[in-house]
């Protein structure tokens, strides 16, 4: 009798064990298909991008959804800001670089191209650093002013907002490019005239810093579509 009572009482436990691997396997497939059923809304980056160390700064304000690899990323600051894409860049966001494989880099850098806007900044609040030319080292400050449910209307990077004239390429960094702004505002000044024609032929015509065309932006920005 004892003997029956003791194989009983495995059996139970058997059934016990089995049905609890049962619960849990249910549960875990329950809570799968409800994650299959419920589709996450599409997020929407507002972000502010500012050249680090203007006075008055720099600026633009920028929407752009949230899976933009930072590859495309960095075509959107660069239209944005008016840069040529004429050197290298990295972003730098939780103590990791990211950037284009290179192998002339001496730094440890991941893909850029493997990496979206969503994985490095996820909420409001949150900054990384967007670094241009490495030599003149434009640094941006990217910092996430909101986070919205994307709509249909919204596929695209738009240019919401913006201050001041993006800086010539190749005129030493911001410390560079002030002195060519005073240079520039004294016609006695023995650089002026090199000067002068240099900027113009840098951008195109008469330089003002103050100047900032969002329209021409905007358009330049339809060329893109996601990611």
């Amino acid at each position: 009798m004892a003997k029956g009572t003791k194989n009983s009482d495995r059996r139970n436990l058997f059934q016990e064990l089995s049905s609890g691997v049962d619960a849990m396997r249910d549960d875990r497939e329950g809570r799968l298909e409800l994650r299959r059923q419920t589709i996450e809304p599409a997020k929407l980056y507002q972000l502010k991008v500012t050249l680090m160390e203007t006075e008055p700064p720099i600026w633009r304000r920028l929407r752009v959804p949230g899976d933009t690899t930072l590859a495309r990323l960095d075509r959107i600051i660069q239209t944005a800001m008016g840069w040529t894409n004429s050197h290298l860049h990295t972003f730098t966001a939780g103590g990791v670089v990211y950037a284009d494989p290179n192998p002339e880099w001496e730094i440890k850098v991941r893909n850029e191209r493997r990496a979206r806007l969503g994985g490095i900044a996820r909420e409001e609040g949150e900054a990384f650093v967007y670094e241009y030319d490495m030599g003149d080292s434009w640094r941006h400050q990217v910092v996430v002013e909101d986070v919205l449910v994307e709509s249909e209307d919204t596929v695209r990077p738009l240019c919401l907002a913006g201050e001041r004239a993006c800086p010539p390429e190749d005129c030493g960094g911001v410390h560079g490019y002030y002195e060519t702004l005073e240079c520039l505002r004294d016609p006695d000044h023995e650089e002026y005239e090199k000067t002068k024609t240099w900027i113009e032929a840098m951008t195109g015509g008469p330089f003002d810093p103050d100047a900032f065309d969002i329209e021409a932006v905007n358009r330049a920005l339809q060329a893109f579509d996601r990611p």
